[in-house]
């Protein structure tokens, strides 16, 4: 990853070389693997964008006129644009060389991303970000009102309790089939966990000592999104899910390492680790099996999915966020919100209970 190799040789002069590649080793190590793709792809597309707009490489720190000459190519729609304008025409190379979609202005959201990868890299280097200057946040600030636009969800469809039984019933009697009902209903009922978190999983963050006596197990995620190294509670799973992940891991013979494992083609478990885009590929082959759409939903619908249920069935919000790991209640309560109000439980609260 050439953009993360050396982020603190700037500002560590003091540093041996060896201590300075030690500390960036710590920083890589430290950072979560979708944090660093999502890095590298910003920076590039941000250094392309000067070489084309401005015909220069990044300088650290970045100039104030070069920061708000990129917002402000980012915060209009350049199809209707001169074929002259210049943003436009950086736009254009962009497209074709693969790293801007279209003409179209951006989503807030994806502006928002990428300015904060730029000023991760000023603060990598211990310096200043233009983007952190009164005027510049402001014009954010503006850029962002003049161009709101509803919330795309993550997923297409929440995968709710109906969906995911739709989806473990293709789940046959094979170590193909116990795999991805274990995965499936771990990756719900532990609240909604993302394809990263499930491919980290080991056997050694399974505690299995519950489960003769009460059907019931702990899992011990190392960090979230939303959670540090060793801050991250136990996460509790009972009944089927339960019984689902010991019949998996009792069929692979899986004492140590990776929790969730590729098959070999002699029906097999691999000792590596599933990727987190093989979770995704497993996803899409179950719904088509299930005789739905493949991108009826992404992994992410079982995050929603989990939340929406909570909602559907008069789940309390705080009680869900335990599972979840939301930080934000705001955040949680939109998938509250997104439910039709008349399957709403509270709209039902002067019915005597069925």
């Amino acid at each position: 990853m050439t953009a993360l190799t050396a982020p603190f040789t700037a500002s560590l002069p003091r540093l041996s070389e060896q201590e300075t590649a030690a500390l960036n080793d710590l920083y890589r190590r430290g950072t979560p693997e979708n944090t660093l793709r999502a890095y590298e792809r910003d920076l590039v597309y941000i250094a392309a964008w000067k070489r084309t707009r401005l015909d220069a490489g990044l300088t650290w720190p970045e100039d104030e006129t070069t920061a708000l000459l990129f917002l402000l190519d980012h915060s209009r729609d350049l199809g209707p644009a001169d074929i002259a304008d210049p943003a436009r025409g950086t736009a254009e190379t962009l497209i074709a060389a693969g790293l801007r979609r279209s003409l179209a202005c951006p989503a807030p959201a994806s502006l928002d991303r990428r300015i904060a990868s730029w000023r991760s890299f000023h603060r990598m280097k211990g310096l200043a970000s233009p983007f952190d200057s009164p005027a510049l946040r402001q014009a954010r600030a503006k850029a962002r009102r003049a161009n709101a636009r509803p919330r795309a969800p993550k997923s297409a469809n929440p995968i709710t309790r109906e969906v995911l039984t739709a989806l473990l019933d293709t789940c046959g009697p094979g170590l193909r089939g116990i795999r991805d009902r274990a995965l499936l209903t771990l990756g719900w009922a532990s609240g909604g966990r993302r394809r990263s978190e499930l491919a980290r999983l080991r056997r050694e963050d399974v505690d299995l000592s519950e489960f003769d006596s009460q059907t019931r197990l702990w899992i011990q995620l190392v960090q979230t999104k939303t959670t540090d190294a060793g801050g991250t509670p136990k996460l509790i799973l009972q009944g089927m899910t339960a019984r689902a992940l010991v019949a998996w891991i009792d069929a692979a013979e899986i004492s140590d390492g990776p929790l969730f494992r590729p098959i070999s083609r002699a029906g097999r478990a691999l000792p590596r680790g599933l990727s987190a885009e093989a979770l995704r590929h497993i996803l899409r082959q179950r719904l088509v099996q299930a005789g739905l759409p493949a991108d009826f939903a992404s992994a992410h619908g079982l995050r929603s999915g989990f939340l929406t249920q909570a909602a559907l069935d008069g789940v309390p919000v705080q009680a869900a966020m335990r599972l979840s790991l939301h930080r934000s209640l705001a955040q949680a309560a939109r998938y509250y919100d997104d439910i039709d109000p008349a399957q709403n439980p509270a709209a039902r609260l002067l019915e005597p209970p069925e």
